[in-house]
């Protein structure tokens, strides 16, 4: 893996960063000797996958106290408008 053109698994989710036997997300072996995997893990994040993921794990970690509430809803209503931007765009 040399370049993110030539990798035909850059930045999709489910290929760089599928569920485990034990049904938890796990980067793939592969990955930590690509010189592309923090970008590639990054972009996969951005994907529409990705946001979703992110704020299933969101949904899953409770918010200690008003602070940490505020916090999560404002991180939901950032990937929320992500989302949207990107059904927009297509």
């Amino acid at each position: 893996m040399t370049t993110a053109q030539e990798n035909t698994c850059f930045g999709i989710l489910d290929e760089v960063f599928p569920l485990g036997p034990e049904g938890l997300r796990e980067v793939v072996p592969a990955c930590f000797e690509c010189p592309q995997k923090t970008d590639c893990l990054k972009a996969a994040l951005k994907t529409e996958e990705g946001l979703e993921l992110r704020s299933q794990i969101l949904d899953r970690n409770p918010a200690p106290g008003l602070v940490g509430r505020i916090r999560r809803w404002s991180e939901k209503k950032s990937l929320s408008r992500l989302k949207n931007s990107q059904g927009g765009d297509r």
